[in-house]
């Protein structure tokens, strides 16, 4: 004599055991997918539920022993592209498997068999769970499908690069094309210096005033000017400035540099590298370069920056003060990115050095609104600013690493260095000075224990 399963072959004439039946399996369908079909109905599909489920279960108990343990594997593994794709393909098979599940589930439960006033409900909580986790896992999809995207379109698809000296020197430029404008060119420049072990950071703010600008050994436009670019007023575009090295290779001496495009980087981006690298006297490893016209929109995505204002600023306006459309007042506001645009850009009342310094400020802002929360709730947003805003040639395969030392150099107070007036003279500067100053920086003399 055998006991039959109440589940699969149940007292289809009392509405009470169907009411409850049906509850049931709607539950264990959510807790345990495919647990429904192999008690009730198709087993081969409840296998295959059951064993997609302890599959799933299993990768995210794994990643979160691995993050627990070393982060830096996780991030840098879901920031690969063929990770990523196939992160986009499970959790899009996994939302199909789940809708077929749970309207099996339904089929299963056979609500006309139950109570008339529990039928409604059990429909509406299996719906309200399909919608729930198969959306939960289309989105997930959707999400991986954004990243594999704009990381591919942002990142270079090079091999990881050693730190030189213990460091990481990275090239920032704000590009600053936008309404009126001819062209692009680098409205703002600093180099980040960052321990490779630590994460303490160095920003060293560089004025395109200085004159004249040395370039690294090796570099071709040392050949053409190996005095410096802008030495007895020589340079073939109109202002002899830093920032025109830029503007004038990508106009007139792109083929300096053949390889440039191939790596992810632009003629006039690796003069400008050279002619940082003869400013600092370090190697920079990597550049980072910053569309202004399009950072308004990244600023709106991250849900606007929040910024201390000093001074009275204008919006818009040229150098006779005549067209100013506004004002961004003193004291602590909440920036849109039209705001914080101008904040950045604003040239009157105020010097370049000061410009540069908000930029700073500004920069440091951005970065503290980086949080894993404010990315998670607005990543396709961030995603698709990124890759309008942002140009860089940082390996796709160290991401993982940057962003773990990214967290590291979050904690850490940064130390800005500025080659400015008085310490340092843009029309007559004293490079020995200001590799001195650059290398006491990165390298700080720490006082010997007393014996």
């Amino acid at each position: 004599m055998t006991i039959a399963n109440p589940i699969r072959y149940p007292n289809t004439t009392s509405r009470d055991v169907m009411t409850r039946r049906g509850w049931w399996l709607v539950a264990l369908n959510l807790l345990m997918p495919g647990s429904v079909q192999a008690l009730a109905g198709n087993r081969k599909l409840g296998r295959l539920g059951l064993i997609s489920t302890f599959l799933l279960w299993l990768a995210a108990i794994v990643t979160l022993i691995v993050y627990i343990v070393k982060p830096t594997a996780v991030v840098g593994f879901f920031t690969q592209t063929l990770a990523l794709f196939g992160l986009q393909i499970v959790l899009a098979l996994y939302a199909i498997l789940w809708v077929v599940l749970t309207l099996d589930t339904l089929r299963l439960v056979r609500l006309v068999k139950a109570r008339p006033s529990a039928r409604a409900g059990i429909a509406a909580f299996a719906v309200v769970l399909l919608v729930a986790v198969s959306g939960t896992a289309a989105y997930g999809a959707v999400l991986a499908g954004s990243a594999r995207g704009a990381l591919s379109g942002i990142f270079s698809a090079s091999a990881s690069v050693a730190p030189v000296d213990g460091r990481y020197n990275i090239m920032l430029l704000g590009g600053d094309a936008g309404p009126g404008r001819d062209g692009m060119r680098p409205d703002s420049m600093s180099v980040l210096s960052i321990d490779a072990n630590t994460g303490q950071a160095v920003s060293i703010g560089v004025p395109r005033d200085l004159d004249p600008v040395p370039f690294s050994d090796g570099s071709p436009m040392q050949k053409i000017y190996p005095n410096g670019y802008g030495y007895n007023d020589t340079c073939d575009v109109d202002v002899c400035q830093l920032n025109s090295i830029y503007t004038e290779v990508e106009l007139y001496k792109p083929k300096l540099y053949p390889n440039a495009t191939k790596e992810n980087s632009q003629p006039g981006i690796e003069a400008m590298r050279d002619a940082l690298e003869g400013v600092t006297g370090l190697k920079i490893q990597f550049f980072v370069l910053i569309d202004m016209e399009g950072f308004q929109q990244l600023v709106d995505s991250l849900g606007g920056v929040t910024i201390d204002v000093k001074e009275k600023l204008p919006i818009g306006g040229d150098a006779q003060g005549n067209g100013v459309t506004g004002w961004i007042e003193p004291g602590v506001q909440h920036m849109n990115g039209y705001t914080a645009q101008w904040y950045a850009r604003s040239r009157e009342s105020t010097s370049d050095y000061d410009r540069m310094a908000r930029q700073r400020i500004l920069e440091d802002a951005i970065l503290k609104q980086f949080t894993p929360i404010n990315v998670a709730t607005k990543f396709q947003d961030i995603a698709k600013a990124g890759q309008q805003v942002v140009k860089t040639d940082i390996p796709q395969s160290m991401l993982g690493y940057f962003v773990d030392l990214g967290m590291k150099t979050r904690a850490l107070p940064v130390q800005n260095v500025e080659l400015v007036p008085p310490t340092v003279d843009p029309a007559n500067p004293d490079y020995d000075q200001i590799h001195s100053m650059v290398q006491k920086a990165v390298n700080p003399v720490t006082s010997s224990p007393k014996p």
